[in-house]
């Protein structure tokens, strides 16, 4: 590493995840053991924006993990002021910024409120492209900021309770994944048991069929390119990335698809607040789940910069974000010639 120190970095981008962002006091979690400071996330995007700002090399993009303000806002009627707010601080620079959507998109705007939205990174954004299918509301899309880098994000609540109407077929299919695990009244108290079932919870969601279908698609072009990709999703995927509880659905289905590539050397999500990391042994796929603002006190910080190399990013981290180096797994003949 040592000899690497001095290497410029053919492109960087930012990270931050769950700001959820309230003009309200500080709080607590649903289960009120957590604290929460609602108000004060406006500052530390700040002071990621003045970090980013401030960076030897200017971020080509930043990537925001999801759960851009709080749920708490629909309650106050809140919902487009704070997004607006919060919106403003992320334009006070001119790099383009990719929306995740998370769970608390959905508890302040409805799925098409969404799509029409500047939360909609296919419609403000440039260099993406949109893979939304006529008539079809799922938000997943990739882009290529450089030649042989590809960046994929993923629609983690395409199958899920929330965002969509209760008359819907949607709505009924994701009701009926959900009551074969959990049969509580509150769906957003976790199965009674632990291990990986408690992820079936309203907060949560999954990838329908089409998602992953079109996902292996994007991922047989890259391997034959011999792309570099970054999966970026608000719900984790790796059961050793993350609680339990934080799990995507059908997490396992996901994992098959990007275990039958060679392409894929990253996969970035949100969702749990206290961060977790784990490198798949079997791929070499780096799963980081980034810390979230949200939970971070006011005077530290959560947010990265992650420096991308032909054979390798590094992240390096503010406050509760800790440094990591990735390393790209190295394909071999055989494997490309499989695929």
């Amino acid at each position: 590493m040592d000899d690497r120190r001095n290497e410029t970095p053919l492109f960087t981008f930012g990270v931050i995840a769950d700001i959820q962002y309230a003009d309200i006091d500080d709080g607590y979690n649903y289960t009120r053991t957590r604290r929460r400071y609602y108000r004060s996330s406006l500052q530390l995007l700040r002071n990621a924006q003045k970090g980013w700002s401030e960076s030897a090399v200017k971020p080509e993009f930043i990537l925001q993990l999801g759960d851009i303000i709080d749920g708490f806002n629909k309650g106050h009627g809140a919902s487009d002021q704070a997004l607006n707010t919060v919106l403003r601080e992320f334009s006070s620079s001119r790099v383009d910024v990719h929306h995740v959507w998370g769970n608390h998109e959905f508890y302040n705007f409805s799925r098409s409120a969404l799509l029409r939205s500047r939360l909609n990174s296919t419609l403000h954004t440039q260099r993406c492209l949109s893979e939304v299918q006529a008539g079809s509301e799922m938000y997943a899309y990739h882009f290529s900021p450089v030649p042989g880098f590809t960046f994929v994000v993923l629609d983690a609540y395409d199958v899920s309770l929330l965002g969509r109407e209760k008359s819907s077929e949607q709505y009924s299919d994701a009701m009926n994944v959900i009551k074969q695990h959990n049969t509580n009244e509150d769906l957003n108290c976790p199965p009674v048991c632990n291990g990986l079932l408690q992820r079936f919870t309203m907060f949560n969601g999954g990838f329908s069929k089409d998602q992953l279908d079109w996902l292996d698609s994007v991922l047989s072009l890259a391997d034959d390119k011999r792309e570099r990709v970054t999966i970026i999703s608000h719900l984790p995927v790796h059961p050793c990335s993350t609680d339990d509880i934080c799990l995507a659905w059908n997490f396992d289905e996901l994992l098959a698809i990007i275990r039958s590539h060679s392409s894929v050397v990253c996969f970035m999500a949100g969702h749990d607040h206290d961060g977790g990391y784990y490198q798949d042994k079997d791929t070499g796929v780096h799963h980081i789940t980034l810390a979230g603002v949200i939970e971070t006190p006011p005077d530290s910080n959560a947010f990265g910069t992650v420096s991308v190399y032909e054979d390798r990013m590094v992240l390096k981290g503010n406050g509760r974000i800790t440094d990591r180096l990735f390393l790209f797994p190295i394909p071999s003949d055989t494997d490309h010639a499989a695929i």
